[in-house]
């Protein structure tokens, strides 16, 4: 069981060994010497972005992305800091190197900005702004509410938490 601090201030099972991890991290993390990526262009950088469903980049050269994480939004460029982030339901934002924008809605993962610039985003679920149903998110947030409401135990609270979390996130992007 992997432990959710929900937005409510529900928990799941292991919330105050979750907060001693993210306690020891921040404390560990300030010993860290933290370095700008020298390795990398100065004008882009490789974007590795998929789900276990489909991939949207594969190595390919962007000049900057955007995305959710459980720290706050932020913008990546070339030459970050190495960082690895939670992603939470949001848009991510990518700009490619001929400088569109293309934008897509994910519900949760990871992003990992490694030493050499390379960026790694691996989500649950991604799909394109474009293709969300906003009548289908609506009643599909109407209904993870109704589960929320007459939910018994705790798990279950917990589940319904994360779907009207996952629901909103897509209203929010649509």
């Amino acid at each position: 069981t992997i432990m959710l601090q929900l937005s409510s201030g529900i928990n799941a099972e292991y919330g105050e060994v979750n907060m001693a991890f993210r306690s020891i991290a921040v404390r560990s993390a300030a010993l860290c010497r933290r370095a700008m990526a020298t390795e990398a262009s100065t004008t882009s950088f490789p974007l590795t972005f998929s789900s276990p469903y489909k991939a949207i980049h594969d190595n390919a050269p962007v000049k900057q992305v955007d995305i959710p994480s459980t720290t706050g939004h932020f913008g990546i460029l070339p030459q970050h800091v190495p960082t690895i982030a939670i992603l939470v339901p949001g848009t991510i934002s990518v700009t490619t190197e001929a400088g569109d924008v293309e934008k897509f809605f994910v519900s949760s993962g990871t992003a990992t900005i490694h030493a050499d610039s390379s960026v790694q985003i691996l989500a649950e679920e991604i799909c394109s702004l474009a293709d969300i149903d906003e009548g289908a998110v609506r009643a599909g947030l109407e209904a993870a509410q109704g589960k929320l409401s007459s939910a018994a135990s705790e798990a279950d609270k917990a589940a319904a938490q994360i779907e009207i979390d996952v629901y909103q996130g897509m209203l929010a992007a649509a």
